[in-house]
């Protein structure tokens, strides 16, 4: 089926809407070959290379299809780790704002008495990690009766990290009648033996890709012994004078040996490591999504889970001992229709390794020469000027959205006895504002949040300040992005 708009697919016009708003402009290869089949509620595998549009692609059929008047949650994405849950509902948010779709992200470090809480609220969608998933399952905290998509994402991993038995149980929990997707960028033959016993004849769609790695990233190679890295590193980043680059580590002490060591000299940087506090690493990425800083240094927990549409650059300084890690870490650039480069230094003792991931990606690794010294000193002004100039800030794809919804905050909840109908009742009445205005509405015990869409978020504050709500007049600001 060659798709050529959105519109094609005949979704609603709220996912229409979300997506016009979010820059996406047609359809790409995957989202081609899953969204029709997945509106006919298809069970299906799917291969297909980071990068490619893999959560739109399970995002906009799940969205379109979940009832939004059903209290419990519909849809249970689960994910390998935390940075691609968060990611996820973040996506899942965007393309549902307009249809005013709720989405949680539940995963470990996180306090399970709030997510307790947060499960008894409307959410139509559950993405989590399969522990953290299992926890509210074995204390019946999360109601999943009325479960009609699972979608697995990033299989492979889920393999890697151990998870396939809890994957198992989950399933083993969930509505009998339901579609199951499942989603990687490599598919080993246990994990797709796995799904197809508990899918209904599923479809098996592989996105063929030049090779197994993006045919827009250029490989190449540095031989090198482990004490002259650091040395050999700056060589290449000055030479190379990358936008925006992630050096990705083998282990947590590895990266912030490498980060203090750019810090010292003078690097925009930060790093990100599964040994930091969930909220700091959260930091972080929106940081390095936003532009704030160029250089991410990272051990493979920021592989997945990023997605940003610029990286120029990836410098595996520690080659990954796993070949789908290397096409996960190189898979951060080339995303989007953008080009980009992947860097390896790798010692004399890792060619084993090397012939490994070549035989596994289908291709030999250019190998290149250390950057002569010349060459080093030819690029020090541009690299140094490059340092000092402040980054512009990068608008990701929530913002576009954000530049049309407002979240307001009350300070009343269920404790004053108000329900989502007061809200909607009260401001749809206010002059030039209707119930099509007012997204999703959070109601916790002391407090309320209610998005203002389509530009009236302003007049809305304005207007509430002096309304009362079931004969409260409550306090009203503009809530902090949450």
């Amino acid at each position: 089926m060659d798709i050529q708009s959105f519109q094609d697919y005949k979704l609603s016009e709220d996912i229409l809407r979300a997506l016009d708003h979010l820059g996406y402009q047609s359809p790409t290869e995957v989202q081609n070959s899953v969204i029709p089949s997945a509106l006919e509620m298809k069970d299906m595998t799917v291969k297909s290379r980071t990068g490619s549009g893999k959560t739109a692609a399970y995002g906009i059929p799940v969205c379109e299809m979940v009832e939004w008047e059903e209290n419990r949650p519909q849809a249970l994405i689960l994910t390998p780790t935390r940075e691609l849950a968060d990611q996820v509902k973040q996506d899942i948010m965007n393309i549902g704002r307009y249809k005013r779709i709720k989405a949680i992200a539940i995963y470990g470090k996180q306090p399970f008495a709030r997510q307790k809480t947060q499960l008894t609220y409307r959410n139509h969608v559950v993405v989590g990690t399969p522990g953290r998933v299992m926890d509210h399952i074995e204390k019946r905290t999360i109601d999943l009766e009325q479960v009609r998509f699972l979608v697995i994402d990033e299989a492979d991993e889920m393999l890697n990290m151990g998870f396939i038995e809890q994957v198992e149980k989950i399933i083993r929990e969930l509505p009998k009648d339901r579609m199951t997707m499942l989603f990687s960028a490599t598919l080993p033959k246990d994990v797709e033996r796995l799904c197809h016993r508990y899918m209904n004849q599923p479809l098996d769609i592989e996105i063929k890709t030049a090779g197994k790695a993006n045919g827009q990233i250029e490989h190449s190679l540095y031989m090198v012994k482990d004490e002259h890295k650091l040395q050999l590193l700056r060589a290449v980043t000055v030479v190379e004078n990358p936008d925006s680059c992630i050096i990705f580590c083998r282990t947590q002490t590895r990266v912030e040996v490498v980060y203090k060591a750019l810090e010292k000299q003078g690097y925009p940087c930060n790093r990100i490591h599964g040994g930091m506090e969930q909220d700091e690493r959260i930091e972080v990425m929106n940081a390095f999504k936003q532009g704030e800083f160029r250089y991410l240094i990272a051990t493979d927990v920021a592989a997945r889970g990023i997605d940003i549409d610029n990286i120029s650059h990836v410098i595996n300084y520690d080659l990954p001992l796993e070949n789908e890690s290397y096409v996960h870490r190189t898979g951060r650039t080339g995303r989007a229709g953008h080009s980009g480069k992947a860097i390896s230094l790798a010692t004399p003792s890792e060619e084993k390794f090397i012939l490994h991931i070549e035989k596994y990606i289908g291709f030999e690794i250019p190998k290149k020469t250390s950057p002569s010294g010349e060459a080093v000193a030819q690029g020090e002004s541009a690299f140094e000027a490059k340092l000092k100039k402040q980054a512009a800030v990068k608008k990701n794809k929530e913002s576009r959205v954000d530049q049309d919804v407002m979240k307001l905050y009350f300070n009343g909840g269920k404790k004053k006895k108000l329900r989502a109908v007061d809200f909607v009742g009260t401001i749809a009445k206010i002059e030039g504002v209707s119930a099509e205005d007012i997204g999703i509405i959070t109601i916790e015990d002391n407090v309320s949040y209610v998005d203002i869409l389509n530009g009236k978020g302003r007049l809305v504050l304005r207007m509430m300040k002096d309304t009362t709500i079931k004969g409260k007049l409550l306090k009203v600001q503009e809530a902090n992005r949450r």
